[in-house]
């Protein structure tokens, strides 16, 4: 494990993450997939599709639960398995983030669990059609002050403002930069 990696795996081994329990929301799970050399998370551009209120986004392999799933660490390890081909395994969680629905009352009423593995190498990537793209983003990039910046999109009527890292050739903003926030926080700071 690299010094980068302990840090994280120290922040999730010292808290306990919130948890949402809403019948409401439908329920899905992501992997945030972590390696060394040199430390980096892997992030994927969303195929662009009609109907997709996520379509382009630069996120984290993962999806909606689904039937044949024990529980949202199962469908971390299938969705992240059929979007990238990679194997994730029980063993490779160092832990679990907080849930997250969308604040946008546009968006499908999802709840998401953010789980963390920590890979010794980085394997190989073979995306799915569900999939544009992928990027391996160095911590040491998102850490760095000048990636952290509004990102303007128009969304109806209206030009809004997120927050964003700006470190892909598309910001990563929405929920993707909610999920890695925090841990991007505990990196700049500790």
């Amino acid at each position: 494990m690299t010094p980068l990696q302990a840090r994280i795996a120290g922040y999730l081994a010292g808290r306990t993450p919130r948890t949402v329990e809403d019948p409401a929301l439908s329920r899905a799970a992501v992997a945030l997939v972590v390696v060394p050399d040199p430390d980096a998370v892997l992030l994927i551009r969303r195929a662009e599709r009609a109907g997709d209120p996520w379509s382009g986004q630069m996120g984290l392999p993962g999806g909606r639960s689904g039937l044949g799933d024990a529980d949202l660490l199962h469908t971390a390890i299938r969705e992240t398995r059929e979007e990238v081909g990679i194997a994730l395994s029980p063993h490779d969680v160092t832990g679990i983030l907080d849930d997250l629905a969308p604040r946008s009352p546009h968006l499908p009423p999802l709840m998401v669990r953010p789980f963390v593995f920590m890979l010794a190498r980085r394997p190989a990537v073979t995306p799915n059609a569900e999939v544009a793209d992928h990027l391996w983003i160095e911590w040491e990039s998102l850490i760095h002050p000048d990636a952290y910046r509004p990102f303007s999109i128009r969304l109806g009527d209206a030009i809004r403002e997120f927050p964003a890292y700006h470190v892909s050739p598309v910001p990563i903003w929405g929920m993707t930069e909610r999920i890695l926030a925090p841990l991007v926080d505990h990196l700049s700071t500790a």
